[in-house]
C-alpha cells in the first residue's frame, strides 16, 4: 500500500528529488521531540539545476513561484529522509521564505505561495502553516529562493 502523500505527489505529476546534502557545516534536518527542523533548501531540481536570478530583475512572480515549489519539494525530500514516510508529518508549523529580489520588488508573499500551495496540495490540512516571506539581496549559489521549515511529526 502506498502512502497518501506519495499518492498525492504522483497525482500532481511530481517526484521527490534525492534529499540534498549539506554544502557547509550544518545538518539538513534535526529532530527535537515531535518537531522536525529542516535547514534552508534552495530552488534545486532533482537533476541538479538551480533556479537562479533575482525577482524584479529578470524573474517574474511565476518563475519565483516555480523556484519556491522546488524548495518545497526539497523540504519534503528532507522530511522523508528524516522520517521514512511523509505521512508521519502531523502539521507544517512554519515556513520561512527568502526571496532574492530588487529593493522595488514587493511580491515576496506571492512568490512563497509556490511552496505554500504545494505543501497543502501534498499534505492536505497538515500542510497549512504560519509563514514569513522576506526579500534579500542574494542567496547561496545565486538561487532565486530559499525556504526552511519546522514540522510537527509523529
Amino acid at each position: 500500500m502506498t502512502a497518501k502523500c506519495e499518492d498525492r505527489l504522483k497525482a500532481l505529476g511530481l517526484q521527490l528529488p534525492p534529499a540534498p546534502a549539506p554544502v557547509a557545516n550544518y545538518v539538513p534536518y534535526l529532530r527535537a521531540g515531535d518537531q522536525l527542523f529542516i535547514s534552508g533548501q534552495i530552488a534545486k531540481a532533482g537533476d541538479g539545476r538551480i533556479a537562479t536570478g533575482t525577482l524584479g530583475a529578470g524573474l517574474d512572480v511565476a518563475a519565483g513561484q516555480e523556484a519556491a515549489r522546488l524548495c518545497a519539494l526539497n523540504i519534503l525530500a528532507q522530511a522523508k529522509a528524516a522520517l521514512g514516510d511523509l505521512d508521519r508529518v502531523v502539521q507544517v508549523l512554519r515556513l520561512t521564505g527568502f526571496v532574492a529580489s530588487t529593493p522595488a520588488f514587493t511580491d515576496q508573499p506571492l512568490v512563497v505561495n509556490g511552496a505554500s500551495d504545494l505543501m497543502v496540495a501534498v499534505l492536505g490540512d497538515a500542510g497549512r502553516h504560519t509563514r514569513a516571506a522576506v526579500g534579500v539581496a542574494s542567496l547561496p549559489a545565486g538561487a532565486a529562493v530559499e525556504i526552511d521549515a519546522i514540522l510537527k511529526v509523529r
